[in-house]
């Protein structure tokens, strides 16, 4: 079953947030497809606020994407991130179709 990864990026500091390739590395190397990574969003009901930057990855599991953010390359690429940016990050399982 399909999972989704959605992280929201809050920049401190965006041009010390330079680990946006390091981190597209690492998505890659453990199968996930970026399908949505800073685009306009808008808030169409309740008290949602829109994200600065929202980030959506599709993996083939719910699995494989525990293991791309536990991996040493995300681990990495979380500590080179530093305090340049707050992330809120979660995964949700598609539905079975």
């Amino acid at each position: 079953m399909k999972a989704y990864l959605l992280a929201e990026v809050k920049a401190a500091d965006a041009p010390a947030l330079a680990t946006g390739d390091e981190l597209a590395a690492a998505i890659a190397r453990h199968g996930g497809r970026c399908l949505a990574d800073g685009g306009r969003s808008e808030v169409l009901e309740g008290k949602w606020q829109a994200p600065e930057r929202l980030l959506i990855v599709e993996f083939d599991s719910l699995q494989q994407a525990k293991r791309f953010y536990d991996s040493p390359e995300y681990q990495q690429a979380r500590a080179a991130r530093g305090d340049a940016a707050a992330m809120n990050m979660l995964v949700v399982e598609g539905l079975s179709l």
